[in-house]
């Protein structure tokens, strides 16, 4: 059975991950912020802090000018998240680039190669 405490932080990150992939979508206006995909959110256990993983398509230049521009909405996006969110504090964020969908592209494309490779009986 679930505590009380691990569930209210799974419903703090089901929040939080859609009140900022909302923004992201409709209401961040940074230009270095082109598609970027809310993938999970991690809460803490006592719900001070949100690690937030974002996947970002582009090459690396444009996934670092993301991560940029992501970093320096922190407020706002907190900010937002304190008008929707009925608690005492709202968790401080901390946005991570997750390579997750990179790395599962790399493996099906190596596997891919070795199926190729492979000589037909």
């Amino acid at each position: 059975m679930k505590s009380p405490r691990r569930h209210r932080a799974e419903r703090m990150a089901a929040q939080i991950h859609e009140t900022v992939a909302a923004a992201l979508a409709m209401d961040l206006k940074d230009p270095r912020v082109g598609f970027v995909t809310v993938t999970d959110v991690v809460v803490s256990s006592d719900c001070s802090h949100a690690t937030v993983r974002v996947a970002v398509m582009g090459s690396e230049a444009e996934k670092a000018e993301a991560m940029e521009g992501l970093t320096s909405a922190k407020g706002y996006l907190r900010t937002r998240l304190a008008r929707q969110m009925r608690v005492r504090a709202v968790p401080e964020l901390h946005i991570v680039l997750d390579q997750g969908l990179e790395h599962a592209a790399r493996i099906d494309e190596l596997l891919e190669e070795i199926k190729h490779d492979e000589p037909e009986p």
